[in-house]
C-alpha cells in the first residue's frame, strides 16, 4: 500500500540543523513532484520547498532560501530536507508531500514534529 513516512525531526536549539528524510513506497516516486510543507500552531500549512522529478530547479519559500535545502533520491524513493541556521520560526510540524501534475493524485505522510529554542 502507499506510505510516505517522515522522520528526523527534533528539538534544537536556534542556530542549529537538522536533516529530514521522506520514505515512500507503493507508488512510482520517481513520477511525482516531491514537497515539504509546514505547520505551525494556529496557523495555515505552507510550502516550504519543491523539487521536480528529476530533482532540479528546486524552488523555496522566502522564509528559508539560503537555509534550508531539499533533495532527492528517485532509485531509493527517498526524500530530504536539510535545515540550517534554523530559527524559532521555524518550530512546526513538517510534511512530505508528494503529487503527481497529470494525475492530480498526492499522498501525504504523518509528519514529523520540529522545535527550535532560543
Amino acid at each position: 500500500q502507499v506510505q510516505v513516512v517522515e522522520s528526523g525531526g527534533g528539538s534544537v536549539q536556534a542556530g542549529g540543523s537538522l536533516r529530514l528524510s521522506c520514505a515512500a513506497s507503493g507508488f512510482t516516486f520517481s513520477s511525482y513532484i516531491m514537497n515539504w510543507y509546514r505547520q505551525a500552531p494556529g496557523k495555515d500549512r505552507e510550502l516550504v520547498a519543491a523539487i521536480p522529478t528529476g530533482g532540479s530547479s528546486a524552488r523555496y519559500a522566502d522564509t528559508v532560501k539560503g537555509r534550508f535545502t531539499i533533495s532527492r533520491d528517485n532509485a531509493k524513493k527517498m526524500g530530504y530536507l536539510q535545515m540550517n541556521s534554523l530559527k524559532p520560526g521555524d518550530t512546526a510540524v513538517y510534511y512530505c508531500n508528494a503529487h503527481h501534475v497529470v494525475l492530480t493524485t498526492e499522498y501525504w505522510g504523518q509528519g514529523t514534529q520540529v522545535i527550535v529554542s532560543s
